[in-house]
């Protein structure tokens, strides 16, 4: 059976989900760690959290997550120029 090609509308929605998702959780992640350790106050993902008995350190998690998805959506933007 030969391979279906895909639609570029179908891989810009999945590259531009890929591009949202990391950004909003790097913002989440890492916002809700800094403003956790600077104003000892919880907000979005860190409250969220909290509220589920996880370490502090899952929010950087969550960040990394963020910073993990937006790596990837650069890359495939970078192999999709060549």
């Amino acid at each position: 059976m030969p391979k279906r090609q895909r639609n570029t509308s179908e891989t810009n929605s999945g590259q531009g989900l890929l591009w949202l998702s990391g950004a909003i959780l790097s913002i989440q992640g890492f916002g809700s760690a800094i403003t956790e350790a600077g104003w000892n106050t919880s907000f979005g993902v860190a409250g969220l959290l909290r509220a589920a008995h996880v370490p502090e350190w899952g929010t950087l998690l969550v960040g990394c997550a963020g910073a993990a998805l937006l790596a990837t959506a650069a890359r495939r933007r970078r192999a999709k120029g060549r």
